[in-house]
């Protein structure tokens, strides 16, 4: 065994090959750019060392930089993780030209998997079952969309490199296939620096089950069972579960044994996954799957076959890696209960899940135990920045059932508490309760198709929830008064009595900025909050960033976070961020009438798509922004005419940064 690693990646798997690492006492080695010096990932490593600006292009995808770290460090292995490096064959080569172990399969294994194209010829010679489509190399638009006819629509193209839905889009109907291709080639181009694509089939109710696989330099494989990720929003996968619900025996041994034989075909050496599409039209059966592609890494979703396995999958990499054999036999694995999986990401499901950058004034994530898991790359303190996938962390459940482990992450989810900036929780929580979820009714279009249920529209909150913040206020004011330089005066009296038996107080408040018309009057120690002709009795008590109430008779625990302005309250993995209107304040932009158009978040301009002097429809494409490894399109908001473009293609620009103005409407 080797005694050093370098981690040549960052966030929540940097962490996780440390903590590894260390407990089989190797000295790990961290790498780290201008916006990670102060990342969890660089204070875990034993040792860390700078690459570079923030880009990844310009640090973490600098091969020559990572490799000239391992040299200076003495670092006599590299775990690349996975995204960035983990599948570039080239990176794999000059590692072992440079005498460091790479932690992962063969560049030439990387070279046969890396391409989809022919990787399904080689899996069809292996008589792996493989989706039907069109995998040559005539890219030209007219050619691509005659064999899209040919297949029949609906039919997907994918990008020929990489993964992760990049360069990936769904085409219903021969007058959106022009569109789809230029936009699929042209995120191919930006991810993998290759515009190749391929046509297939879509099969009309996927659902995505992926087998993990293993391979040693011995010729031992074995697969270590599947899991089920067909819950994707634009690809991207959301919620992964192992074992797949209802998965019959038969079918779990043929796709096993597919997998297998795939890792065989092209002598595999390490951690892998094969993906497969199973046709759930009629029910999951043996015969019906299709081979997708094979990633030739670990994968973001391997701590749920962690933990129905009991097998540590970064300690098997660092073994084989080492020429050991595998640790375990097919024989030896089993499953053992059910695991979920769920991304906690910085975006606002309320806002088409527009990515959100910002500080994390609150993180607090469940305590770990028996039934609860925490994978994550950031502190409480961190920044979410523009530059990288906005993952916050990974929750992971685990029962002796499927429903159990679905309670266990409901409760995960629950205590789990975000301020500083938009996340993804509560829309989890939706989906790992929705009826249909819990049956097992799934496929790859279930978010899409119950998008109203676990996004709704936005709109004030639970009247409880309102009543909360309103107690929050009025605590807030006694507690100033208490601490006031005259606490000992009648005046400041934190009992709220008053002459006459009582008081009543305003409180404004304002939500998603619309002021809420609140009171609350002080009755027997307690308080009735009054809203739209209902009213709430209220008491609690208000210390340290928790408001402890009843509300009705109903206990509630949540956090506070105090803002400039206003304080967010987290319920229940849900947060709400309410104002304190100042009458003072005049939002110019809405006075102008809404005829400028900024950029939301720091990004990059990808394409402009109209000049001045255009004019445009309600709902019609601008501008196109990629931030966060995720293109945004940018929609008029209403008809008008075009004033002004205020950036060009391949800008780099900041949040609030004019993109389009229109011209004022005439009176």
């Amino acid at each position: 065994m080797f005694s050093s690693v370098l981690i040549a990646n960052r966030g929540e798997i940097a962490c996780r090959v440390i903590r590894t690492a260390k407990a089989m006492g190797l000295r790990t080695i961290a790498v780290y750019s201008d916006a990670d010096a102060n990342a969890a990932h660089v204070a875990e490593a034993d040792e860390a060392h700078h690459i570079g600006p923030s880009p990844a292009n310009e640090s973490y995808l600098k091969a020559d930089i990572i490799l000239d770290v391992a040299k200076r460090s003495g670092a006599e292995a590299i775990h690349p993780g996975y995204g960035f490096l983990s599948e570039n064959a080239e990176f794999a080569e000059a590692c072992e030209k440079a005498g460091v172990i790479f932690i992962g399969p063969t560049a030439s294994a990387i070279r046969a998997m890396g391409l989809k194209d022919a990787a399904k010829v080689l899996m069809e010679k292996a008589n792996v079952p493989i989706v039907p489509g069109y995998h040559g190399d005539n890219q030209a638009p007219a050619f691509l969309a005659g064999q899209a006819g040919e297949i029949g629509y609906p039919v997907l193209i994918k990008a020929v490199a990489g993964g992760g839905g990049k360069g990936m889009r769904r085409v219903d109907a021969p007058d959106e296939f022009e569109k789809a291709l230029a936009s699929a080639q042209r995120e191919a181009a930006s991810a993998f620096g290759d515009d190749r694509v391929l046509v297939e089939k879509f099969v009309a109710r996927p659902r995505h089950i992926e087998i993990q696989v293993f391979a040693d330099a011995h010729g031992n494989a074995v697969h270590l069972f599947e899991r089920d990720c067909s819950l994707q929003r634009r690809h991207q996968k959301v919620v992964e579960e192992a074992p797949a619900p209802d998965m019959p025996l038969d079918m779990r041994e043929a796709m096993g044994a597919a997998a297998v034989a795939a890792a065989k075909a092209i002598d595999y050496r390490g951690a892998g996954t094969i993906e497969f599409i199973a046709d759930a039209s009629d029910g999951l059966k043996a015969d019906g799957f299709y081979f997708m592609e094979m990633n030739t890494r670990l994968q973001v979703e391997h701590p749920v076959t962690e933990m129905i396995t009991g097998q540590d999958l970064v300690e098997w990499q660092l073994r084989v890696a080492a020429g050991e054999q595998l640790p375990a036999t097919q024989d030896d694995l089993f499953i053992d209960g059910h695991a979920v999986e769920v991304r906690l990401y910085a975006e606002d499901p309320a806002k088409k899940f527009f990515p959100s950058t910002g500080t994390l004034h609150r993180l607090r994530l469940p305590s770990e135990d028996e039934g609860v898991r925490v994978d994550t790359g950031v502190r409480e303190g961190d920044t979410v920045s523009m530059f990288y996938d906005p993952m916050i962390a990974k929750l992971i459940s685990w029962d002796e059932t499927r429903d159990g482990a679905l309670r266990q992450m409901v409760r995960a989810l629950e205590m789990t508490e975000i301020a500083g900036l938009r996340a993804n929780t509560a829309f989890l929580a939706e989906i790992v309760q929705n009826k249909d979820f819990i049956s097992g009714d799934i496929d790859t279009g279930f978010i899409d198709a119950h998008l109203d249920e676990l996004v709704p529209s936005v709109g004030l909150p639970q009247p409880e929830v309102i009543a909360l913040a309103a107690l929050h206020e009025v605590l807030s004011r006694e507690q100033a008064r208490q601490n006031a330089e005259d606490a000992q005066s009648p005046w400041a009296a934190t009992d709220s009595w008053t002459l006459g038996g009582g008081r009543t107080e305003p409180v404004p408040l304002a939500f998603a900025g619309d002021p809420m018309a609140l009171s609350a009057h002080s009755v027997d120690g307690a308080w009735q909050i009054n809203m739209d002709g209902a009213s709430f009795k209220a008491r609690g008590r208000l210390l340290d960033g928790r408001l402890t109430a009843q509300v009705n008779g109903q206990r509630f625990a949540v956090g506070v976070i105090e803002l400039s302005g206003g304080f967010v309250l987290l319920h229940k993995g849900a947060s709400f961020e309410f104002t304190r209107p100042d009458p003072l304040d005049v939002d110019l932009q809405e006075q102008a009438g809404g005829n400028r158009f900024v950029a939301p978040l720091p990004g990059k301009i990808i394409q402009v798509l109209i000049k001045p002097g255009d004019k445009v429809r309600a709902g019609a494409p601008l501008v196109v922004l990629e931030a966060m490894k995720m293109e945004q399109t940018i929609q008029a908001q209403s008809a008008g005419t075009v004033e002004t473009v205020g950036v060009s293609e391949g800008d780099q620009v900041e949040a609030g940064a004019l993109l389009v103005r229109f011209e004022e409407a005439e009176e």
